[in-house]
């Protein structure tokens, strides 16, 4: 029989904490799903899982699924319950919160293993695949993800339904590695991170932050072409603010902020909305100014533990290509598809093509503002924008923000990973609780609608994605140095320096590379570096006004007129339509 993934990967969960049982019988058990790509169990024992336990935690794994266990599922109640996981304090807290009186709960015993779980199950071990699966790393996390609570020992896992599978996915992985946005950070001279000076936050290096200003540039004229303002709103702002936004109470935790000599408390800014909110509130809006589309590159700042931290993929400090479009109720649908397309155009132009969405729907949450009819009205207004102009969407049930539902955007990379970036989120309650209005056809007063628009979403983490699916191969517009320059000898340093000159005349950024290295280790260090094109000049080149270019990715290398390859690099780096 074959069962789902997901299935398979659940049951490998319970098999390897049997596994680690029967090896560290004082441990004590949290719990761990499935996740994509694998699962996760979280540990709490005095032993500390290193990479040397890997092996025995695998060969463990393999003995008891050869040995045939069945996953045997039994309803018990409460009472039951408590009595089977006396030892295990992290079931007993659950079970003490357990508040559905009279309901049963679910155990699944494998061999001497038992734990509290719904399923599904496999029937036996024997339907587990034995070299499917493969320790990745060991993390910490905390209790139910809160720093006040106790620190476990999470122990990842690749699984895979077969041999071939996994080994297919620890390939990527490699490739992954190869490509992270650090490690190419790095070998590009792009940025580095200072983790005792300014965790989460980046240094930005000349060729990286030469990037990080395009990625800008690209987008403001994008906007501006479509109309959008662009404002600028400030990084430091009282503590009222976010409590009259409701930030404070859903995010008061990650902001940074502090006391001033006057008693009043501030924060650096977390996020761009209340103050693009201030900026529409100023002045008499009519309903002619409609829709007015308010652009920022808000740089926020969040706190972010220390240990989710990863690269450019995740950071403390970020910027934000942040909209917000006020529009009327009979604009909206038009609003809300127009936006999606040009998210959808916006990746194309940087070679991701496989986009797909999900419309997140609200949660029950302490946090969430605003009443069931709103919250109806504004959930309805996307699913119908979306049905009516026949956008495939999936449902994030859940996974709204805490002002409105959200239609969110995903990428697939070239090594086929799925990335969330731009989003539009539709907000019917931050406009009621700043009092925001316009003057209607009918001379009265009426509320607008606020959409919340990223497109990148972060500027550092769109820049990681495209660096690792790209693996620094940038295209060529997006490229901080097209073009190095470099002589076979020291005899060719003018002619070298006569193409500098005459393509920075031309608009083309480049540099001549005239350290005393032999031009072999010259050429390996830019490749290394993924310089674009490398153009070496000797003798004949000099002679002849030519150059001969070597291209990133490309074995041959080609000669041509220096003026016919100016002309080319014009047009190649000419920033997309």
């Amino acid at each position: 029989m074959s069962y789902p993934i997901e299935t398979i990967r659940h049951s490998l969960a319970h098999v390897m904490a049997a596994a680690v049982k029967n090896l560290y019988p004082d441990v004590k058990f949290a719990g761990g799903p499935a996740i994509e790509n694998g699962f996760y169990y979280d540990f709490d024992t005095e032993h500390r899982f290193s990479e040397e336990d890997f092996e025995k935690i695998e060969k463990e794994m393999r003995d008891l699924i050869k040995s045939n266990g069945r996953f045997e599922q039994r309803n018990i109640d409460l009472n039951e319950a408590k009595e089977i996981f006396a030892n295990q304090p992290y079931k007993m807290e659950w079970l003490n919160e357990y508040d559905a009186a009279g309901e049963a709960l679910s155990i699944y015993t494998f061999r001497d293993f038992v734990d509290l779980c719904r399923g599904p199950h496999v029937e036996s071990s024997k339907d587990l695949p034995r070299d499917g699966f493969k320790i990745r790393n060991v993390a910490g996390a905390y209790w139910k993800g809160d720093s006040k609570n106790k620190m476990l020992q999470r122990i990842y896992v690749d699984a895979f339904a077969s041999k071939e599978e996994l080994d297919q996915h620890l390939k990527n992985m490699e490739e992954a590695a190869a490509r992270d946005n650090r490690k190419l950070g790095k070998d590009m001279d792009l940025f580095h991170f200072e983790p005792d000076y300014a965790p989460g936050a980046v240094f930005w290096h000349d060729k990286g932050y030469k990037i990080y200003r395009k990625l800008i540039e690209y987008i403001r004229g994008r906007q501006e072409k479509a109309g959008y303002l662009e404002i600028s709103t400030p990084a430091v702002m009282d503590r009222s603010l976010w409590e009259r936004s409701g930030h404070w109470a859903k995010y008061g935790e990650h902001n940074y902020s502090g006391k001033t000599q006057d008693g009043k408390t501030f924060c650096v800014k977390p996020m761009s909305c209340p103050g693009g909110m201030l900026v529409f509130g100023q002045g008499i809006k009519s309903y002619k100014d409609l829709p007015m589309y308010l652009a920022e590159f808000g740089k926020v700042n969040r706190y972010e533990a220390a240990g989710g931290l990863s690269g450019l993929m995740r950071v403390r400090e970020f910027t934000q290509d942040d909209a917000h479009i006020f529009c009327t109720e009979e604009q909206l649908e038009e609003e809300v598809v127009k936006i999606l397309r040009f998210i959808k155009d916006i990746y194309g132009k940087f070679g991701f093509d496989k986009i797909s969405m999900k419309l997140a729907t609200r949660k029950e949450s302490e946090f969430r503002i605003g009443s069931d009819e709103v919250w109806d009205k504004a959930e309805g207004a996307l699913k119908h924008a979306l049905d009516a102009n026949g956008i495939e969407y999936e449902i994030a049930e859940g996974d709204a923000a805490f002002y409105g539902p959200k239609i969110d955007n995903y990428l697939k990379d070239s090594m086929g990973r799925t990335w969330q970036c731009g989003t539009v989120q539709l907000d019917m309650n931050l406009p009621e609780r700043f009092d925001l209005s316009y003057i209607g056809e009918d001379g009265e007063k009426h509320r607008p609608i606020m959409l919340h628009r990223a497109m990148l979403g972060s500027i550092e983490r769109f820049m990681g994605i495209l660096l690792e699916s790209t693996g620094g191969n940038l295209p060529l517009w997006l490229s901080p140095e097209p073009v190095v320059v470099t002589p076979i000898s020291e005899k060719f340093k003018d002619y070298a320096l006569e193409i500098v000159n005459e393509l920075r005349d031309a608009g083309v950024y480049c540099r001549a590379d005239l350290r005393d290295e032999k031009v072999n280790y010259k050429i390996r260090e830019l490749s290394l570096a993924k310089t674009p094109i490398i153009a070496v000049v000797g003798e004949k080149e000099a002679a002849d006004k030519m150059v001969t270019l070597r291209r990133l990715g490309v074995e041959k290398q080609e000669t041509i007129p220096l003026a016919e390859f100016i002309e080319q690099i014009k047009n190649a780096i000419k920033m997309p339509a």
